[in-house]
């Protein structure tokens, strides 16, 4: 509970209960600036992806902000002429907005991820390239 003068004022969180900040971060893994949709109201989504070992995701992008969180096993990610970046239990990022970018499963254990996507009503979290 607040002190009555600190009441209303603002606050990091560690200064209001047990905290470990586990990201901070004004761009994406790919270095691209976070920009928000303007599509209509806030709008924020948050999803448990599971990814069986060997399997990848389709090529795709985000249109709006997403955090990811590796709950469990290893995720490496390719940005095509970015790279390839590996992911493992415990590690967190903000995934690539305009560049797409595809998942593979190459532990033994399934992966499970995390993702919170921060967009807007009328905006999709996930834009499949085809």
């Amino acid at each position: 509970m607040c002190s009555p003068s600190r009441a209303g004022s603002s606050a990091f969180a560690a200064d209001a209960y047990p905290s470990v900040e586990v990201l901070a971060a004004t761009t994406t893994i790919t270095g691209e600036v976070l920009h928000y949709p303007t599509t209509g109201p806030a709008k924020v989504t948050a999803l448990e992806v599971t990814i069986a070992p060997g399997a990848e995701t389709v090529l795709h992008r985000h249109p709006a902000p997403m955090f990811a969180y590796i709950l469990d096993g290893e995720v490496t990610v390719d940005y095509g002429a970015g790279g390839k970046r590996s992911f493992h239990k415990g590690e967190a990022f903000m995934e690539a907005m305009d560049v797409a970018h595809k998942g593979v499963n190459t532990g033994t254990v399934p992966v499970r991820i995390l993702a919170v996507s921060m967009g807007a009503e009328g905006t999709a979290n996930v834009a499949v390239e085809k």
